[in-house]
């Protein structure tokens, strides 16, 4: 079983090493295999960009 790149691309973005994530379309679904597995998915917010790209950012829950 392989790797799915986006795991390691999520985790830069929560931690702030890369300030947005875009996805194209064809990578969606790798993307959200990834993405609806995880508890604090609700953070990790999506603006729709040009020709179906999602442009993710990474909101930090307030404490």
């Amino acid at each position: 079983m392989h790797e799915n790149p986006f795991e390691a691309q999520i985790k830069a973005l929560k931690e702030g090493d890369i300030s947005e994530l875009i996805i194209e379309p064809n990578d969606f679904t790798s993307f959200r295999e990834i993405w609806k597995n995880l508890p604090d998915r609700m953070s990790i917010v999506g603006e729709a960009g040009l020709n179906g790209r999602i442009i993710y950012h990474y909101m930090k829950e307030a404490e």
